[in-house]
């Protein structure tokens, strides 16, 4: 029974399922996105700008909501979502490269201070190099950092050093629906259900210096902090 639980057929079969769901649930879903006039060249990649919106992992099956929003407002943009290598990660890569998005694969130890290298363990290093490529040539980057395992809402490094290493700022964003529930999950996750009302606020873009990066993951908490209390109260 584990064998077939974890069989790639019931894999993929689980992902479709959900995949179609999210779909559903999402596209019937009426929504509302907030975003200062600062974040939209980054998020709509005007001028080849990038960006790497960062959101709370319990906020995961929101986010797509934005990218379509995004892509819609400009067709030619691209999306890349940094997805751990373990069971869950890899169904949910096979959900989002349904919807047009490149997905790099791997996680990172937490680096020890002073080091501004490439994380090593994990696929770290690999996934590093790719996503600094990506951004470079203009590609948004989507990371939860506090995925894929928490603590929940405390942000790893990884984020902040990506930021630092490519020069391109970091987007907080949240997003809530109504009706929705909140799973018995590590991160208390939130499943939309169909046919209501959403509300997607993003932050201004947060530069991460090169020479103190480590300083910058308690703004980006802050700010990721700030905007999931905006989308939660204002009554989606």
């Amino acid at each position: 029974m584990k064998r077939l639980i974890r069989s790639r057929f019931v894999r993929m079969l689980s992902a479709r399922v959900i995949g179609l769901y999210l779909v559903v649930a999402l596209r019937t879903t009426r929504w509302t996105v907030e975003a200062p006039d600062e974040a939209w060249p980054y998020m709509l990649g005007v001028d080849g700008r990038s960006a790497i919106v960062a959101f709370w992992h319990e906020f995961l099956p929101l986010v797509p909501a934005l990218w379509w929003h995004a892509h819609r407002a400009s067709p030619g943009l691209r999306m890349t979502v940094l997805i751990s290598r373990h069971r869950d990660g890899r169904m949910m890569t096979d959900i989002v490269r349904k919807w047009d998005v490149q997905v790099i694969a791997g996680s990172s130890d937490r680096p020890k201070p002073g080091d501004t290298g490439p994380s090593r363990d994990k696929g770290g290093a690999a996934a590093m190099r790719s996503l600094l490529g990506l951004l470079r040539s203009g590609s948004l980057v989507a990371i939860t950092p506090d995925g894929p395992r928490g603590p929940r809402r405390i942000v790893q490094p990884g984020v902040a050093r990506l930021a630092a290493l490519s020069g391109v700022p970091v987007v907080p964003a949240a997003a809530s629906c109504r009706p929705s529930r909140r799973l018995r999950s590590w991160d208390r996750m939130v499943l939309p259900l169909p046919f209501g009302r959403g509300r997607i606020v993003c932050g201004a873009p947060i530069p991460v210096p090169r020479h103190d990066w480590e300083a910058a993951s308690a703004a980006i908490a802050a700010a990721l902090d700030a905007v999931a209390a905006k989308a939660e109260a204002g009554g989606a």
